[in-house]
């Protein structure tokens, strides 16, 4: 795997929509989809380019990580690997649970904890007499929407943070160099979270509440009595695959989106001064930046696409992030600005699969950015400390954040 272009895919998107047809990638193993039209033709067409290799790893697990996650409960399908009718049925209780009306009512806690979280460093920088210092990431960007997530789902708040942990492991399992030693500890971390959301979904059987958690019994268990093995283990498949959705993508746009801010200050300080263009920031940034690069999708039958000849089969990464810089698509598209009505990218997906927790993530940046504009207008990068982005088109975001002011 080319580590240049999980960390810097844009220069491989910008060649591939200047030529002609699909362009394909020895490392992926996969067909391109670059342009923007093409990406949404493969997402409006499930019934030809099917989900179920959309989360195939960029590493395979060997057999010792295998073993270790065999002593666990998940392993059935999910909605980000499912088609048609099974598809809609694992989507079904996400829609509800992450309503409209939902959202709006965990509103205040974002922001009370938002506010609570950068309190805490911006605090520390006051009594300081030194130039203040954080490291974004860790202080913030991993906290809030863990938290958020976990009280959605009803998590128990001394549970939050192993959830969280948790699922950069799980990530670490597919899509990131840790080693074979690095995957069975990830793997053992990932199988303990199992059986902590085993709990969850038997209890929650037991004593139904207002929760996450509960609609996703509900819905992939409706009944009484004790759940089945079967039920059991496409529960935890679902809460997972759930809880590392709703915080890794939305951790990363946090991040992407106050790094890329900071790198144009002329920007941050429109922003600071007008308040009423964040809403449009957050869509610029999830633009020019998306959070999820790319899915796989693999060909039900032959199918020509962009005039390439794809046979039953073939395996095609469709790059939101490619579309999103479109030329055909977006003016000025390499362009980073608050400015733009950038209402019409891919970040959060397109038909079907688009994603339902987008206006959750919306919500959790539009908040950051109206609390760290109005406390810390001074914010900037720390020269001392380059950034270096993940190596993985999955969740796309920086290592660290170090920012002064």
């Amino acid at each position: 795997m080319s580590d240049a272009l999980l960390r810097d895919p844009y220069p491989v998107y910008a060649k591939a929509r200047e030529t002609p047809g699909l362009t394909f990638l020895p490392e992926m193993n996969a067909w391109l989809v670059a342009r923007d039209a093409d990406v949404r033709e493969v997402l409006r067409s499930p019934e030809v380019f099917s989900s179920a290799n959309a989360l195939r790893g960029d590493f395979v697990p060997e057999p010792s990580v295998l073993a270790e996650l065999g002593k666990g409960v998940g392993g059935a399908p999910i909605v980000v690997t499912s088609d048609g009718a099974a598809h809609q049925r694992y989507r079904a209780p996400l829609v509800r649970g992450l309503s409209p009306a939902r959202i709006a009512a965990v509103v205040p806690f974002i922001r009370e904890r938002a506010e609570s979280l950068v309190d805490a460093f911006a605090s520390a920088g006051r009594a300081s007499a030194q130039m203040s210092r954080v490291e974004l990431v860790r202080a913030y960007a991993r906290r809030l929407p863990g938290e958020v997530i976990g009280r959605l789902l009803g998590l128990d708040p001394e549970h939050v943070t192993l959830a969280v942990e948790t699922g950069y492991r799980a990530e670490e399992l597919f899509f990131l160099p840790v080693g074979e030693e690095g995957r069975i500890a990830a793997a053992r971390e990932v199988v303990a979270l199992q059986h902590l959301l085993d709990e969850y979904a038997r209890s929650r059987r037991e004593d139904p509440r207002d929760d996450l958690c509960t609609e996703m019994v509900r819905a992939l268990a409706p009944g009484a009595g004790p759940l089945t093995r079967e039920q059991r283990a496409e529960l935890v498949s679902n809460l997972q695959n759930l809880l590392i959705a709703g915080h890794l993508t939305t951790t990363a746009l946090i991040c992407t989106a106050v790094l890329h801010l900071l790198r144009h200050p002329a920007q941050w300080e429109l922003l600071c001064a007008r308040p009423g263009l964040i809403p449009d920031a957050v869509e610029e940034a999830a633009r020019h930046d998306a959070p999820v690069q790319a899915f796989r999708r693999v060909t039900t039958r032959p199918v020509t696409l962009a005039g390439t000849d794809l046979p039953e089969g073939a395996a095609v990464l469709v790059a939101y992030g490619s579309a999103n810089r479109d030329e055909a698509r977006h003016d000025r598209p390499g362009d980073f600005d608050v400015t733009r009505r950038a209402r019409r990218h891919l970040a959060f997906g397109h038909g079907v699969h688009s994603c339902p927790g987008a206006q959750l993530a919306r919500e959790q940046v539009r908040i950051t950015l109206e609390i760290l504009t109005r406390r810390l207008p001074g914010l900037r990068l720390a020269e001392d400390r380059p950034v270096v982005m993940a190596p993985t088109l999955i969740h796309r975001g920086p290592e660290e954040l170090w920012l002064t002011w």
